[in-house]
């Protein structure tokens, strides 16, 4: 599913998309607000980040409602974390490597 989720973030639009609907859940026009896009283009950006579980889309009356779904970011941070750690402690064994030198 990283892959997916990846897949779905690596446009601007769609990151800008869950970056609003981190604040706050938001109809379809909302969203559509927000850019200058079509309401077709914004919908396929939408349909992305929902096959991506990114996103949930419900229907409140007559408005389709979407909110940010945690889980697909929960794995990606997950996974980044690995590689955190390992930059931190590679930048902590070139510190030591660097203040050895300077003695």
């Amino acid at each position: 599913m990283l892959d997916a989720t990846f897949a779905a973030l690596s446009d601007p639009t769609r990151r800008a998309i869950v970056g609003y609907l981190r604040n706050e859940d938001m109809s379809v026009g909302q969203v559509v607000e927000k850019f200058e896009l079509t309401q077709s283009a914004i919908s396929r950006h939408l349909d992305v980040l929902e096959n991506a579980r990114l996103i949930k889309r419900k229907r409140v009356g007559q408005r389709r409602v979407c909110s940010l779904s945690a889980m697909p970011l929960r794995e990606l941070s997950d996974w980044l974390e690995a590689y955190r750690i390992f930059w931190n402690d590679s930048l902590e064994r070139l510190d030591q490597t660097i203040a050895g030198k300077k003695q």
